[in-house]
């Protein structure tokens, strides 16, 4: 995967600024600050990392090594219906794998990455607490259970046209 680098612009750093500040510039408020930065611009590429680490005045390392860390945060822009694929025990063993399989096929991108078109990404989670349903698919904030490969294509439609 290639890195493109991304040019913080100055209302961009800004904000960063100003969310660092309302945390007092804490060291210990980075996953805080990491949290409402990622709200704010949808995910945290290395450019607003470094941005971060200098107001929270700690080395870049640190900040990547949060970012890597947790699940919910993610260095790639999402697509506008981010689709996750519970993992979890429970989803696992009715089938999620070949659900994965099935969304990566007819979106013909791998977990991690966004459409051309910048609609769907795709992503793996652990765990929705919804292990009645499962396997579980996350659309946004929709959640749908029990879904089989061949349902694939029916979620798929409902954003089609959106």
């Amino acid at each position: 995967m290639s890195h493109i680098k991304v040019k913080v612009k100055e209302k961009d750093l800004n904000t960063i600024k100003e969310i660092c500040k309302s945390f007092n510039n804490k060291p210990g408020e980075l996953i805080n600050v990491l949290h409402k930065t990622q709200e704010h611009f949808g995910y945290l590429p290395a450019e607003v990392q470094e941005v971060v680490a200098q107001e929270l005045n700690m080395p870049v390392a640190k900040v990547y090594g949060v970012v890597t860390f947790y699940s919910f945060f993610t260095m790639l822009p999402k697509g506008k219906f981010p689709i996750s694929i519970c993992t979890g025990t429970a989803c696992y063993v009715r089938g999620a794998e070949n659900v994965l399989q099935e969304f990566k096929r007819q979106l013909k991108i791998e977990v991690g990455e966004t459409t051309e078109d910048g609609k769907y990404s795709l992503s793996c989670l652990r765990c929705v607490g919804a292990c009645g349903l499962a396997p579980v698919v996350q659309v946004g904030d929709k959640t749908y259970g029990r879904v089989s490969p061949e349902g694939v294509k029916a979620i798929l439609d409902e954003y089609k046209d959106k």
